[in-house]
């Protein structure tokens, strides 16, 4: 299983950056993917998921009505579309693989995501 994010980069305030998530080694359209994210010196948390089919999607309050997660099952690969950007939103963002198999959730917890890529840095600047 790979999880390969990139996308990141330098943004002002208010901009956008879309991220994405190249996965292999595993049929991605059988399991529901999540992004988190890790801000220096805090603890990863969840931003946003989806389901497998694509149809039902979660996300943080900080980010609702700005992210918008989206998944092309025939290419294998997540994105994060990330409008309204603030500096708060300034972290390393992961895409995960989630662990279970209800079709119907989005879990935010992390215990209930097994892979996860390397990262991709996100900077807002003021």
């Amino acid at each position: 299983v790979q999880l390969q994010a990139s996308g990141g980069g330098l943004v002002q305030a208010g901009g956008s950056l879309r991220l994405s998530c190249a996965a292999s080694g595993f049929s991605f359209s059988d399991y529901a993917m999540g992004w988190f994210r890790q801000a220096p010196g805090k603890e990863r948390v969840f931003v946003t998921g989806i389901t497998r089919s694509g149809g039902s999607s979660d996300y943080a309050d900080s980010v609702q009505g700005r992210f918008t997660i989206s998944r092309d099952n025939a290419k294998n690969t997540l994105y994060l579309q990330m409008n309204t950007l603030k500096p708060e939103d300034t972290a390393v963002y992961y895409c995960a693989r989630a662990n279970y198999r209800n079709s119907r959730i989005v879990s935010p917890r992390t215990s209930q995501y097994d892979y996860w890529g390397q990262g991709t840095l996100v900077t807002v600047s003021s």
